[in-house]
């Protein structure tokens, strides 16, 4: 399951980096499966998994901190035996994914309030958060036009399309990345998740930067959603990922290079406000 979930990773077959994280920290239960003839073969070979899936994608900030506090907790309760260690390997995986889930919960209650009835918004790529607090606002009621962009690579936004789709009181639409000029003037504000935001840099999907720019130049407030752990400091460096060039061009390329980046950077003062678990910050 480890060598699976790390792959799945690495070709964004798992979205959401909350999704991701709570997938990498259940991946690593099936240890609890193999045999160790010590408490140091069982932590060395957490280790050494659990680095295996930060690599998979390191520009997840909640990937690389969940699974670092999972081996910290381990290694902190100095088990006396491999059962004490796998124990309690099941009690970190557990705080950690329950950490993970009700930060989320909280982040989207918390954005309930910029997702007023009847407005028009637009959002990017795919964000389980994004989605939950859409969700909640209209199983509160309200109604609301939400317009995705498509979301190079991988074209994430269709899954959140169809995400859409399903919920009563949305009426939702799939543009092209290059069209969100066209359609931001309709909207109240953009709602986004976020991957990380580093300082006074917010590193999302690409697109995101040209995304806040347009925004901000035909004054749409831009709002980002997601867990406190993402806003993160020193110990933490984004590293980007330049997928396959055959996600873009099928046939050879001749004569050029073909550059797809999986994220970019935006300043946040570009943004509104950002919301999290712990509240909202206005910029």
């Amino acid at each position: 399951m480890i060598d699976e979930t790390v792959e799945e990773i690495r070709e964004m077959q798992t979205h959401s980096s909350s999704v991701v994280a709570v997938k990498a920290a259940r991946a690593l239960e099936d240890l609890r499966e193999r045999e160790f003839a010590s408490v140091e073969d069982f932590e060395r070979d957490l280790e050494r998994n659990s680095s295996a899936l930060r690599r998979a994608n390191p520009s997840h900030a909640s990937l690389v901190t969940t699974q670092r506090a999972i081996v910290s907790m381990v290694e902190d309760a100095d088990a006396g035996t491999v059962e004490e260690a796998k124990a309690a390997l099941d009690g970190a995986v557990d705080r950690v994914v329950e950490q993970v889930e009700t930060a989320k919960r909280r982040a989207a209650q918390n954005a309930m309030d910029f997702v007023e009835d009847g407005a028009t918004i637009m959002t990017h790529d795919y964000s389980s958060t994004v989605l939950e607090a859409i969700e909640r606002a209209v199983s509160d009621g309200r109604y609301l036009t939400v317009y995705v962009t498509e979301a190079r690579p991988r074209y994430l936004g269709r899954k959140t399309a169809r995400a859409l789709a399903e919920m009563d009181r949305v009426d939702a639409h799939l543009v092209v990345d290059g069209a969100c000029g066209h359609y931001l003037p309709e909207c109240d504000r953009v709602l986004l998740g976020m991957d990380c935001i580093v300082e006074d840099t917010l590193y999302n999907r690409i697109g995101t930067f040209p995304l806040a720019a347009t925004a901000d130049s035909v004054d749409v407030p831009v709002t980002v959603v997601g867990s406190s752990a993402k806003l993160v400091g020193e110990g933490f460096r984004f590293e980007n990922d330049f997928r396959s060039p055959s996600e873009v061009l099928l046939e050879p390329a001749e004569g050029f290079s073909v550059e797809n980046p999986a994220y970019d950077a935006t300043p946040t003062d570009l943004l509104d406000s950002v919301v999290t678990d712990e509240g909202v910050r206005e910029f």
